[in-house]
């Protein structure tokens, strides 16, 4: 029996000798990483030296550039570390400060996207009005409960997790899983479970909450005019692909977790299981970059000189 607070590290199972392919493997993502770190890096840095992106929808893609940084910071590092690693040990510290940064970062991705869908539904259902319900004290509120919520959440989940008596010290993934942690535990583990379903529950009302807004945007499109549909569909497009590739990542991580998945083939359980954490901070810059005018050009203008 191994108490948690004697544990001085943990063993990541996922990780298999691939040869002279980790070198190729770690080139990949090294790359990877720096292309969301300057995708990233570019958006906000337009973002902020224009004024005239200086309006709540903008502030909010910025608050969501922001947080696609940080999920990266928290995953990377350790996972390229691992890759040349011939022992893939985590000093148990660095094990729960990752997970608190990729937890973490799953509900300011949520919240993010809610605040956005929340913004463009009082833009497009109550157009005239919105001026006064979107005033700049309640954009800053709004972002501040972006990361005050997920960050008080998960530092709730990681006590509990931290204070449990464990069996064991190997982690079946490429990276720290807060659910691997809590399987390890010898003892009743009733009270993690009940706070992860409640968190997992809130969590789904926030999804919930998005597809109620973007189903009042689309009633407003098909009973408005041409117009109105054409601004509906050229600002919520990137919103709602960036909810369902996220969506699909987090669900499939959280099934994957939870149940047998063995009969998946080993590499597609591990590409899917970082998708989540990959594919969305490069896919949100460039959908976002490609589909708003406004940043399109602010960016192309950034980089190769005012025209």
């Amino acid at each position: 029996m191994i108490n948690s607070t004697q544990v001085s590290y943990f063993t990541l199972g996922a990780y298999f000798d691939i040869g002279t392919f980790e070198y190729v493997s770690f080139v990949v993502i090294m790359s990877l990483y720096m292309l969301i770190v300057l995708a990233n890096l570019l958006l906000i840095v337009v973002i902020c030296r224009n004024r005239s992106l200086h309006e709540p929808m903008y502030l909010f893609l910025c608050s969501l550039c922001v947080s696609e940084l940080y999920g990266s910071t928290g995953l990377f590092p350790l996972l390229l570390v691992q890759i040349l690693s011939d022992v893939h040990t985590v000093p148990a510290p660095l094990c729960f400060l990752q997970i608190f940064c990729v937890y973490s970062y799953a509900n300011v991705e949520f919240c993010n996207l809610a605040v956005m869908s929340y913004d463009r539904y009082l833009a497009i259902c109550f157009p005239l009005q919105y001026n006064t319900l979107m005033t700049s004290d309640k954009v800053a509120v709004l972002i501040a409960l972006t990361w005050l919520y997920p960050f008080l959440a998960i530092t709730v989940l990681i006590s509990l997790s931290a204070s449990l008596t464990l069996c064991g010290n190997i982690i079946n993934k490429v990276y720290c899983n807060n659910y691997s942690i809590v399987k390890l535990a010898c003892f009743n583990t009733t009270v993690n479970n009940m706070y992860g379903m409640a968190y997992t529950f809130a969590t789904i009302c926030v999804v919930i909450f998005i597809l109620y807004t973007y189903t009042k945007i689309l009633q407003v499109c098909f009973c408005g005019s041409k117009q109105t549909r054409q601004k509906a569909v050229s600002t919520c497009t990137p919103h709602l692909a960036s909810l369902l590739n996220f969506s699909f990542g987090a669900f499939f991580e959280i099934v994957s977790s939870r149940f047998d998945m063995k009969h998946v083939p080993y590499m597609c359980r591990v590409f899917l299981s970082l998708y989540w954490l990959t594919c969305q901070p490069l896919f949100n810059p460039v959908l976002y970059g490609l589909n708003l005018t406004k940043i399109r050009i602010l960016c192309k203008s950034l980089i190769f000189g005012k025209m």
